[in-house]
């Protein structure tokens, strides 16, 4: 790694969703931050802007001392970076002598070098395990005041959280790895051994009584959210260095599986509920989590998306997840993770190179959006309907976008949103079937997907009290063509992989283009709705990554010569 010849922002950061272009939607370009001056001219979108507000540089810092965090932490694992530790302590100390930090909003919790102190606990981390790396070997006496200011303001923040009734917030996880890893940080510097396992790990708000409350059976944290999911996991797997696999509650084995089961043969992770679709910071983040999942357990299955996020980081790869050997103190644990096809908020179908995931879960609290009954499509390395996951939150009016209806692969009734609701699901052999009937007044629905003899179909049943717009919505990410034939709607969804439908319905198809997923709304996609008026309506769907033959007879749907009973239309 070459020498760092730049240096951290001299001073606090902001709150980072706000690095986000007011015009596009899209996050800022990642320039400057080894530097630590804020770019002359303003930070660059990827639509040509250059965006400078108070909002935006309090942003970037934010990022940069993320960036500078990380770079100190990889210097530690060869030996280096004991004096960029040192003057960022006395930096630190500088920064955060005022206390909190006065520009936060309202909801937040406060920190003191950020605005949230999650950030602050997100930042500390890499910074106490790259003093921990370098203790013994370097003198770091100037970091203790750091660190134990760390581990002071991690048990006030777990304190608030439990006092609010809000242990079970994801923040928890990271307060907790603060605490961790800063305390044996200290520890380590001060030649001690680290006593803090049960304030931390073990005890009753430690990480594994937060595993506990913010995981279901299934291993899903209660959000439904892949991306806090991983954020979660991430901040227990990096507290755990030097413990023993074998100690950890099976939960976090769990929470392991829970990714491989939504995981694409390619290594797509759907983006489902609040959460970046494509990011190479988050990219990063995959690798690190699976480095460290591999030494946990030797059936994570979870290779092919450490593969496909190190395609997605490119340029921006530095090798630190190859740092992390040795990382507990025993070996991983033995046997293979089984992922589930059904959890409490997603159903899996996989057939014919189809990877199709059913939401019919809880609404995932205020990281939750409106896709009850939303069906996502891929294949391994397509995302011919994914979720579209969500942009920085700091630009309201896409926010809104990305958690409505309207964004979704989902049933809307007269243009509204639905309210929160959880479906209930029941299962053969060979399909699924979520029913929902508590978010839009008077209205059941259900999807039922099917398996077939390599193809899917897909079934959609709503009933209204009274007479509504009754709409079917198909939102890809690829070239989507529409052709309507007196017998059946053909659409051809095109990408690495080519995905056919067939559709049938008393229902008239609407293409118009619109805005893709998060990742760039101005990325223009043909969305396809399909409209009924009524007091009831029936849609069916074929797909299969190779043409067949598709045909209904009153209510049986025949492809290929297998039949199924679809009901009335």
């Amino acid at each position: 790694m070459a020498a760092l010849t730049g240096h951290p922002p001299a001073e606090r950061g902001g709150w980072w969703h706000e690095y986000v272009c007011p015009a596009h939607g899209v996050e800022l370009e990642h320039v400057g931050f080894e530097t630590g001056e804020f770019p002359a001219g303003g930070v660059p979108c990827a639509h040509g802007c250059h965006v400078d507000t108070e909002a935006v540089r309090g942003a970037w810092r934010v990022l940069a001392h993320h960036w500078w965090a990380r770079r100190i932490r990889l210097l530690s694992y060869n030996g280096g970076g004991a004096e960029l530790l040192t003057s960022y302590a006395r930096l630190y100390l500088e920064l955060t002598k005022a206390g909190e930090h006065e520009q936060a909003q309202g909801w937040m919790q406060r920190g003191r070098l950020f605005h949230q102190a999650l950030t602050d606990a997100v930042w500390g981390v890499p910074i106490a395990h790259a003093i921990a790396n370098l203790a013994g070997r370097a003198d770091l006496t100037e970091t203790l005041p750091m660190l134990d200011d760390m581990v002071a303001g991690a048990r006030r923040a777990r304190d608030a959280m439990v006092a609010q009734d809000k242990f079970s917030s994801n923040y928890t996880a990271w307060f907790n790895a603060l605490g961790t890893t800063a305390s044996q940080a200290a520890a380590a510097v001060r030649g001690e051994e680290w006593d803090a396992e049960k304030e931390w790990l073990t005890g009753e708000h430690g990480q594994f009584a937060h595993l506990d409350v913010s995981t279901g059976e299934d291993g899903w944290e209660w959000e439904a959210s892949t991306y806090y999911h991983g954020f979660v996991l991430r901040a227990y797997l990096l507290s755990l260095r030097g413990f023993d696999p074998a100690q950890v509650p099976d939960r976090l084995e769990a929470m392991i599986g829970a990714l491989a089961g939504i995981a694409t043969d390619g290594g797509i992770l759907p983006a489902l509920h609040d959460g970046p679709y494509r990011r190479v910071p988050l990219a990063l983040e995959w690798l690190e989590i699976v480095a460290l999942a591999r030494q946990f357990t030797t059936g994570h299955g979870l290779d092919a998306v450490a593969d496909r996020a190190l395609a997605e980081v490119g340029a921006g790869y530095d090798g630190l997840e190859d740092k992390l050997t040795g990382w507990f103190a025993r070996p991983p644990r033995s046997g293979a993770v089984s992922p589930k096809p059904l959890t409490g908020s997603y159903a899996v179908t996989r057939v014919g190179g189809i990877h199709a995931i059913l939401d019919h879960g809880p609404h995932g609290g205020s990281h939750g959006h409106h896709d009850k009954l939303a069906l996502y499509l891929y294949g391994a390395t397509t995302p011919w309907q994914p979720d579209p996951g969500q942009v920085p939150y700091g630009h309201a009016e896409w926010r809104r976008h990305y958690k409505s209806a309207a964004a979704h692969p989902t049933i809307r009734i007269d243009g509204l949103e639905p309210a929160e609701a959880t479906g209930t699901v029941r299962t053969t052999p060979s399909s699924v079937t979520a029913e929902v009937s508590d978010w839009y007044p008077g209205v059941q629905a259900t999807r039922q997907v099917i398996a077939g003899d390599g193809y899917l179909v897909d079934l959609v049943r709503v009933t209204a009290d009274r007479e509504r717009e009754i709409v079917l919505q198909f939102r890809p990410d690829v070239e989507l063509t529409v052709e309507v034939t007196p017998e059946v709607v053909r659409t051809t969804w095109s990408g690495d992989e080519t995905l056919y439908g067939y559709h049938f319905a008393d229902a008239v198809p609407v293409t118009r283009p619109g805005p893709g997923p998060a990742d760039d709304p101005q990325r223009t996609r043909t969305a396809l709705d399909w409209t009924a008026v009524g007091t009831d309506a029936t849609f069916c769907s074929v797909y299969s990554t190779t043409p067949v033959d598709v045909e209904v007879t009153g209510d049986v749907l025949t492809v290929d010569g297998h039949e199924h009973r679809i009901g009335g239309r």
